[in-house]
């Protein structure tokens, strides 16, 4: 595996000596350069990971080496090293886009550290942007599919939080793909290495909920024949995944609620706490709010988790996704016209269980309508402004109530309602006065 690679810029000989070897000591391979100029020459040839750049030089100063780098090389991290008397300038810096400053003498600790974060934050980069390619090219985002407006919302807010500790609340539909969004985040996180742990609180009885998800000692409770790890250790330096949170009972809610703020827990039984390093993402089918206000989620847990919120559209609100959906699944254009019409009251669970139903049954390469299990009809909810006509009313009649209906949106509006139906003033009027007539016959 190659070396990560960090470029030193500083004016003195001394001081770039001695961050290069201390920096190589780390298992980075260096290399320097004495002012800004120079450093920018460098850059497409070395290709490093990190640049490490004192503020004040001469010729091409550390302010001005840093906005050149974020013009052309945006992803880059930049450390800029500073002296007390210009720590408002780094500051500044901070501002202009570099990853952090360090004050000289450099503390050597807070160095590697942060050549280590800035590491973490390249291969977090990396990830999103395979994850934009695929996107771009097959219509995915990681195990998450879909190109309509909707989704492209949800990828962004997934990008936004992934890099944080933050808490998630992931709000949707069953069926709608909250684990997904789940597991997602986790890939693009800083604890990616670590576990993913998911648990349905809505299919753990209520008397095995704890022991499940903290834990318990052997002898606990009756048939505690040994000790138990919860999922909370198992996902330690990982994530955890609450799906279905409002399930979850209110006195394990409250347990949960400490753990979220102390960051510490016991198992069933014992005396002893247990530090725990895990970020929780939660999801529930149910409004939030309205969960609260029946008693099926604590409130205060309620904004604990809902640092960050994520809310997935339902499928019959994003049909034009349904193509990728089921792309390479032998669906026609026909079979597609009916899938659109289908309300998926079971969102994309339901879809991806119709197609895997119909690959079985299909003896070809392809579905036909009679290998597809029956679909309701989608009911497509009439506007306000809608004209219903029914089968068998007349072309004049039609025509009439279009009319009426067009003067009603417009509030009599005769002008506007003449432009909106594409017939001159005069024509509207002459119609208007044969209805009238119609009427006194």
């Amino acid at each position: 595996m190659s070396r990560e690679k960090v470029l030193i810029v500083d004016d003195e000989v001394s001081a770039r000596t001695g961050l290069a070897s201390l920096i190589s000591s780390w298992n980075y391979k260096t290399e320097s350069a004495e002012n800004g100029e120079k450093a920018l020459a460098l850059i497409p040839q070395f290709e490093p990971s990190v640049v490490v750049t004192d503020l004040v030089m001469p010729e091409m100063d550390g302010m001005t080496l840093l906005k050149k780098i974020k013009e052309d090389y945006s992803n880059l991290a930049v450390i800029m090293l500073t002296a007390q008397a210009s720590i408002d300038t780094a500051v500044e810096a901070i501002k202009e886009g570099a990853y952090d400053y360090l004050e000289k003498p450099v503390d050597h600790t807070r160095l590697r550290i942060l050549l280590e974060k800035c590491l973490e934050r390249k291969r977090t980069l990396n990830e999103v942007q395979l994850l934009k390619s695929q996107l771009k090219h097959f219509g995915a985002f990681g195990e998450l599919v879909g190109t309509s407006r909707q989704m492209q919302e949800v990828y962004s807010l997934i990008e936004q939080v992934a890099p944080s500790t933050a808490s998630v609340l992931i709000t949707g539909e069953s069926g709608t793909g909250k684990e997904l969004v789940a597991r997602t985040i986790h890939q693009l996180s800083k604890k990616k290495e670590g576990p993913f742990i998911a648990i349905n609180c809505s299919a753990i009885p209520e008397t095995l909920m704890e022991s499940e998800i903290f834990g318990h000692e052997k002898g606990a409770f009756t048939g505690a024949l040994e000790r138990r790890l919860g999922c909370f250790e198992l996902a330690n330096g990982g994530t955890i995944f609450l799906d279905e949170i409002a399930e979850m009972p209110f006195g394990t809610q409250s347990k949960l609620l400490r753990v979220i703020e102390e960051r510490k827990y016991r198992r069933l039984g014992s005396k002893n706490e247990i530090d725990v390093d895990v970020r929780i993402v939660a999801a529930t089918n149910k409004q939030p709010l309205k969960a609260v206000e029946a008693g099926d989620l604590r409130n205060d847990l309620y904004y604990r988790l809902n640092v960050f919120a994520i809310a997935l559209p339902p499928l019959r609100d994003r049909l034009e996704d349904i193509p990728v959906l089921t792309e390479d699944k032998g669906v026609n254009d026909k079979i597609l016209k009916m899938f659109s019409t289908h309300n998926w009251p079971g969102n994309v669970r339901e879809l991806r269980n119709v197609l895997e139903r119909s690959l079985i049954l299909c003896e070809k390469d392809y579905i036909e309508e009679r290998h597809l299990p029956p679909l309701e009809q989608r009911e497509v909810p009439q506007s306000s402004n809608a004209v219903a006509i029914p089968v068998g009313t007349t072309v004049e009649e039609a025509e009439k109530r279009l009319i009426h209906k067009t003067l009603e949106f417009t509030n009599n509006n005769k002008t506007r309602a003449a432009e909106i139906l594409g017939i001159s003033l005069k024509t509207l009027h002459n119609k208007l006065n044969l209805y009238d007539a119609e009427a006194q016959n």
